[in-house]
């Protein structure tokens, strides 16, 4: 019941009861229905199908209030067999049931209430004396005679306030008693449950698989694009050196060759990292993207603050993410400033990564898409909120490990 004022309740409750009546309304008219059709199969699947859709239909109407209410949603789809879908509008006959005496007792006690508040203020109903000595500053005179009646009173409005808060509870007990019923008919069983899981995970390979395959070709492209072609111009420096017969020249030409061995050292070991980030194994998550910011082009501020250093294969994913979202900050987004936080709640590590650019970025590109699916091999959750005009913000949400 989190999230769900007390103020609200009454017609949550209220449109919970409409509900359930129109389902015992489609009962009514179904079971006759069947009675009438039974001699025909054709007849009798067409007054199942006309049940299941209503069935579906107000289980979409559930969703609705519970979502509107701050409840937890009914999980699963609509009853896909007649009986389900009988049972399921039968048994929410009591929660109906119930949440209509609720509502009516207190429509009723809000009525005599307002009646009586609007008989006090025309003066037609006379105060407990002890109230008007109150009132007057005369206590103290009066006190002495009937201080029982004051006591009466007070115990009169304390006991309409606990019933007050009785009537109240009993609506959020019935609720409760209502969400457990759709849950109980609407969440899918164990088998379900099961192929849905082995669905996730042969979906999650299949995109690893892609993502890897990705990643080999962006290596590929690095290593043809920047290392092999420095790595020629190396060999054809170091054959001139060979080849001249001015020895200061030859020293040139070796003293380029040596800058060139070193900028291709550097890119080798971009590459390196790009495949694995070799520095998680001694420094952890915090000291890498420290580094990661220390070389960006742009300025980042990061809060890692992970009680626990997570699981090795987590932190490989984070930096992954947050090293991708600064690529594209600086490449396409065009942005100032990006802000990388990590934090862990409840066994979740979240990373949020945002940055001020000119927004726009598409979930569905080769990179975005690349992390998603890192992100879903390990059963996390990776979102894109990126509209035009900006800001950008990745999220990704992880088990601890």
């Amino acid at each position: 019941m989190e999230g769900l004022k007390w103020t609200r309740l009454p017609v949550a409750v209220a449109l919970g009861a409409a509900t359930a009546l129109a389902g015992l309304l489609v009962l009514a008219a179904a079971v006759p229905a069947l009675a009438v059709a039974s001699p025909s199969p054709r007849a009798r699947r067409g007054v199942a199908a006309w049940v299941r859709r209503c069935a579906g239909r107000l289980v979409e109407l559930e969703r609705r209030r519970f979502d509107a209410f701050g409840l937890t949603s009914p999980g699963g789809p609509a009853p896909d067999s007649a009986p389900r879908a009988f049972g399921y509008l039968a048994s929410r006959a009591l929660p109906g049931a119930l949440g209509t005496l609720t509502v009516g007792l207190l429509a009723i006690g809000t009525v005599l209430a307002l009646i009586v508040l609007a008989a006090l203020l025309r003066g037609r109903v006379d105060l407990p004396e002890p109230v008007v000595r109150a009132l007057s500053h005369d206590v103290a005179s009066g006190a002495s005679e009937s201080g029982m009646g004051l006591l009466e009173f007070l115990g009169q409005v304390v006991i309409g306030a606990a019933l007050l808060m009785l009537n109240l509870q009993a609506m959020a007990s019935v609720t409760a008693l209502d969400r457990r019923i759709s849950a109980a008919y609407l969440a899918p069983s164990e088998r379900e449950r099961l192929e849905r899981r082995v669905s996730e995970l042969a979906e999650s390979r299949a995109g690893v698989i892609t993502a890897v395959d990705a990643e080999r070709r962006r290596i590929e492209r690095d290593l043809h694009d920047g290392l092999q072609q420095r790595l020629v111009a190396l060999g054809m420096l170091l054959g001139r050196a060979l080849r001249s017969d001015d020895p200061q020249r030859a020293a040139e030409l070796v003293a380029q060759a040596r800058e060139s061995t070193g900028l291709a050292v550097e890119e080798l070991r971009e590459v390196a990292w790009r495949v694995y980030p070799s520095g998680l194994d001694s420094a952890g998550l915090e000291k890498v993207l420290a580094l990661i910011a220390e070389r960006s082009s742009l300025p980042v501020e990061v809060d890692c603050a992970l009680p626990v250093r997570p699981a090795l294969e987590v932190e490989t994913v984070l930096y992954f993410v947050v090293s991708e979202a600064i690529t594209n900050a600086a490449k396409h987004a065009g942005a100032g400033l990006v802000t990388v936080r990590i934090s862990e709640e409840d066994g979740m590590v979240t990373a949020r990564v945002r940055d001020d650019g000119a927004g726009g970025a598409a979930p569905e590109g080769a990179g975005l898409s690349g992390l998603a699916r890192r992100v879903a091999a390990l059963d996390g959750t990776f979102a894109v909120d990126s509209p035009a005009g900006g800001p950008t913000e990745l999220r990704a949400v992880l088990p601890c490990g």
